[in-house]
């Protein structure tokens, strides 16, 4: 009889374990499920968010599409200083902007860069003087951009879509 009773109550604990455990299962898969859509909307967003930047850095313009215009001269800069520096750096760099020429701005903005290279110039050099020299060697792509958004800004188009240096020496 005891041992009726004992394999009663094993099979009643195991069906209560196979009933608990199918309960945790569909709670932990619809909430898995629930996760796992958000991560994707979440994904996506920042997908969009990339294939933007993308966009806006120039990288869907072909070479074939893109014309560049050096300015004549090589600027020299005096860098910020460091922090305990007693000297000033300058820095000599020669600026090149890339520009599409499929973009509708190109054929109104583009016969005006020379006559506008001076503003161009000024917003090379309010940039470049904010960094140090360490700060310019360690991170020109970002120096690049800051210069590309202030002149997009300052003719309110995207025909210029890339600032590149072409010779940069500190002195």
């Amino acid at each position: 009889m005891k041992k009726n009773l004992l394999s009663i109550i094993i099979l009643s604990l195991l069906v209560v374990n196979i009933i608990l455990t199918s309960i945790m299962l569909f709670s932990v898969v619809s909430t898995n499920n629930k996760t796992a859509a958000i991560v994707t909307d979440i994904a996506g967003i920042l997908k969009l968010e990339m294939e933007g930047q993308n966009e806006a850095e120039g990288a869907e313009v072909a070479m074939a599409d893109t014309a560049v215009y050096q300015i004549a001269e090589q600027m020299t800069i005096t860098c910020k200083r460091a922090e305990g520096d007693t000297k000033d750096t300058y820095c000599l760099v020669n600026v090149a902007l890339s520009m599409n020429t499929k973009d509708p701005d190109y054929e109104t903005y583009s016969a005006t860069l020379e006559t506008n290279e001076s503003l161009v110039k000024s917003e090379v050099i309010a940039v470049i003087s904010s960094y140090t020299a360490d700060e310019i060697k360690l991170d020109q792509d970002a120096i690049c951009q800051e210069i590309l958004e202030r002149v997009q800004k300052m003719y309110g188009s995207k025909f210029i879509y890339k600032v590149s240096f072409s010779n940069i020496m500190f002195g």
